[in-house]
């Protein structure tokens, strides 16, 4: 079982950037692929980013290419997510989520450890 931790949520007006983070006390998640996934209102959870296990590789969601990057610091078993230019279609539950293995992938299901999420909120 690993626990995962998102901190780093709030209330934001448009334009503005925001830094989440994912950690992973006392388990070492160095070998897995990690993937930020969102769910707004009445939405279904959709893929944001993810990166490799060596953080080399990265994808995003065309939503967010150009504005968000995905990052990991394998030492403090921390994934980030640093969001610039937020836009209110931001707004939504950002969850990260643990691969099944060392590659990325966009499909939830490839994904089997979740965190409980944290709240991005985008004014206009």
């Amino acid at each position: 079982q690993v626990q995962l931790v998102e901190s780093g949520g709030g209330l934001v007006q448009a334009g503005d950037p925001l830094r989440l983070s994912c950690a992973a006390p006392g388990r070492t998640v160095s070998t897995y692929a990690m993937g930020w996934f969102r769910q707004a209102p009445g939405k279904e959870r959709e893929f944001v980013a993810a990166v490799n296990w060596s953080g080399k590789n990265t994808a995003y969601a065309d939503s967010v290419k150009g504005r968000f990057t995905i990052s990991r610091d394998n030492a403090k078993n921390t994934v980030y997510l640093q969001m610039n230019s937020l836009k209110p279609e931001d707004t939504a539950v950002y969850y990260c989520a643990t691969a099944r293995n060392s590659y990325y992938s966009p499909r939830s299901s490839e994904y089997n450890y979740w965190g409980k999420g944290t709240q991005v909120t985008v004014s206009s």
